[in-house]
């Protein structure tokens, strides 16, 4: 294969990786309230929604393995419970999140029916679709992905010349945090880390013998993913803004999106866009349900049981979680992303750093470190927390931001190599 082609195919594979349909409502309510701000805002997006989860890819290409080899330098019973937290997460907000969406986009507008009934139909098709493995899916999803990019580019070009023009000021306080921040609900960071693997060993190396030709390739692919994806989240975070004058001050976020898409497309461009991204998220519903299941599968034994009843048991989770709105199913996220997102950042930074730099020392010591001042943000979203949380995060340098883990992390880093380094050059 032309290693140019095969470069541009492996990029649109990573892409279509990260692109989820969930996460196209949350770039446009970003826009309608960063306004002026939008570009600060998107500069925080790009770190945790894009720059991350493509590191997550280049730590896989290194590793060559699963989740699991993620945390195993910080020991084997760390890295076991951060698969289960990490799956555990997956099956029970952004799986039943594409359910809420799909209610709010492709139902609610044409049918009056409760979300209850949606979520159950959604789920139940969910459960057969994945205990069956049928291609029907993966099929549906290499179509879906382009078509949808092709009418968010069409949206977001329209929107430049019939927008009202008039920019709202900003809403948020820290502009940059808050993108940020925003950018731990795309979860993509943790699909990096759960099924970037697979994206890597499904590239063809036939034409790429050494490590440096097969870095280069994910290295370039990571690029043109990127770029894609900071096209459509930018453009739409922009669009959000440049109509955020036409939004009520307490619209959803799905709302939003359906907003500036009738805004944009008209009122069939809007179902057209519904209906896709419905069937899109439902893919990714199949998938995280299939990818949990086959990781309690792997460790019991290959067991077909095991794999059935974790599906049937992620499917009712879904119902239930799934049958809420959408803003309260991203709320209900906050405290579980606030936990496990900043491990999972710090395990794609060392894991994509070269192994002088990554011992298990400064593995084992930043990991704590970054658990241990992240407590207080995660804390801070639980109700009856709340004060004894900010009472903690002042007294930690960004930890008003809810960014309290990172100074400490960096710190412990540096420390932790010194000490590694110079133990390393008393025994040369």
């Amino acid at each position: 294969m032309n290693k140019t082609k095969e470069i541009w195919i492996a990029g649109f594979a990573l892409f279509s990786l990260f692109f989820g349909a969930g996460n196209l409502i949350l770039p446009p309510s970003l826009g309608a309230k960063s306004g002026t701000d939008w570009f600060v805002v998107v500069l925080g997006f790009i770190i945790t929604g894009i720059a991350i989860p493509i590191l997550a890819i280049f730590a896989h290409a290194k590793l060559q393995g699963t989740l699991y080899d993620f945390g195993k330098k910080v020991s084997p019973i760390f890295s076991t419970i951060f698969c289960f937290l990490i799956y555990s997460i997956a099956f029970a907000i952004p799986s039943p999140r594409t359910a809420a969406v799909t209610h709010e986009m492709a139902i609610q507008p044409f049918f009056d029916s409760p979300a209850l009934i949606t979520s159950i139909v959604y789920f139940v098709l969910v459960f057969l679709f994945a205990i069956n493995r049928t291609k029907i899916i993966s099929l549906i999803g290499q179509f879906l992905t382009p078509i949808i990019v092709v009418i968010l580019l069409i949206i977001i070009s329209i929107s430049f010349f019939v927008a009202p023009g008039t920019l709202q000021t900003s809403t948020f306080k820290n502009p940059f945090v808050d993108g940020i921040l925003e950018g731990y609900q795309t979860f993509d960071a943790i699909a990096g880390v759960v099924v970037g693997a697979v994206i890597i060993i499904s590239l063809n190396y036939s034409n790429h013998t050494t490590f440096f030709e097969k870095r280069k390739l994910i290295t370039k692919a990571g690029f043109i993913a990127g770029t894609g994806l900071f096209l459509i989240y930018g453009g739409l975070i922009l669009s959000g803004a440049l109509f955020s004058s036409t939004f009520a001050e307490n619209t959803t976020r799905t709302a939003i999106l359906s907003s500036l898409s009738a805004q944009t497309l008209g009122g069939f461009g809007t179902t057209f866009l519904s209906i896709l991204v419905a069937l899109a998220c439902f893919t990714t519903a199949v998938g995280i349900v299939t990818g949990t299941a086959d990781y309690i599968k792997g460790i019991c034994n290959n067991s077909k049981i095991a794999f059935v009843s974790t599906a049937a048991f992620a499917s009712i989770v879904g119902i239930i979680v799934g049958s809420y709105q959408v803003d309260f199913i991203i709320t209900l996220a906050v405290p579980a992303l606030m936990f496990v997102y900043p491990i999972t950042i710090v395990l794609i930074l060392l894991n994509v750093l070269p192994e002088k730099f990554a011992s298990k020392l400064v593995f084992r010591t930043v990991v704590l470190a970054t658990f241990m001042f992240s407590i207080p943000d995660f804390l801070g979203f639980i109700p009856g927390f709340k004060i004894m949380a900010q009472d903690l995060q002042n007294l930690i340098p960004l930890g008003k931001f809810s960014l309290g883990w990172v100074l400490p992390a960096l710190l412990t880093f540096v420390i932790a190599n010194l000490t590694f380094l110079t133990k390393t050059s008393k025994y040369n």
